[in-house]
């Protein structure tokens, strides 16, 4: 189990100010939604985490370690990171693609064993793409891709999985089927982070939620403590409707105020 922590962290990128003074713990059991209107800093806030893009101050720590110390080797197999918007160029099969997921754990020269097989089995039953296998990964649909792609994330079997939009180009039943499955891995004991824009699904799904606007974090806590009327107005700018479906409590924007 891995624990990240954000302390004070501020990201400047091509003289812009991205990221101011974040503070956050993030800790295994719970899914952690990272939400926010566009241009926020979410994923710069993911990129960060992961050691991928220098702090200009603060600090990311991995079990109380510099984030940005630690061997690359290290941290590839310790924290997945499935980007969002990635494009495939090669025309790899799908089983082909995510046996990739697998390179952290390969030593110099050394080839995929029978332990490497059942995790690449494990996570193309997860992300529900066994049946893809054999097709042709650059002829995929934009859900199917999606798909193989977080498959190849989960290969990896790291402890920390830091999902950037895991639900773009998904239909309604996939997106379920995902939020499902990262909502199982945090309860498993993984620290899951899901930068996420349908708040319906964040409010289902996540444990707990940073908003951020403006490259501040302005709310962190239970979806039922984050995502208020009041709040919704102040940083998205809408009216939503909130209430009840099933037992569970949902919310929806209504409209542009």
């Amino acid at each position: 189990m891995v624990t990240i922590t954000v302390e004070g962290l501020s990201v400047t990128l091509a003289g812009r100010p991205v990221l101011a003074g974040i503070d956050a713990r993030l800790e295994p059991g719970a899914l952690i939604g990272v939400i926010g209107p566009n241009g926020a800093g979410k994923s710069t806030l993911a990129r960060a985490m992961l050691g991928l893009l220098p702090g200009t101050a603060g600090a990311v720590l991995v079990d109380g370690q510099a984030v940005t110390a630690l061997p690359a080797g290290v941290r590839a197999r310790m924290m997945a990171y499935l980007p969002q918007g990635q494009m495939l160029e090669w025309p790899l099969t799908v089983e082909r693609l995510v046996a990739l997921g697998r390179l952290p754990r390969l030593g110099p020269m050394s080839r995929i064993g029978a332990a490497d097989h059942s995790a690449i089995e494990r996570a193309m039953a997860r992300a529900d793409v066994l049946g893809l296998r054999d097709r042709t990964a650059t002829g995929l649909s934009g859900g199917e891709r999606a798909r193989a792609l977080l498959a190849r994330a989960l290969a990896v079997e790291a402890p920390v999985l830091v999902a950037d939009e895991p639900l773009a180009a998904l239909d309604p039943g996939h997106q379920l089927q995902v939020m499902a499955l990262l909502q199982d891995l945090a309860r498993g004991g993984m620290t899951v982070v899901a930068v996420l824009h349908d708040l319906a699904m964040a409010q289902r799904f996540c444990d707990r939620l940073l908003l951020l606007a403006g490259g501040r974090l302005v709310a962190d806590g239970t979806p039922e403590a984050v995502l208020t009327a009041a709040r919704l107005a102040d940083v998205y700018g809408v009216t939503a409707w909130t209430g009840e479906v099933a037992g569970r409590r949902m919310v929806m924007p209504v409209a542009r105020i």
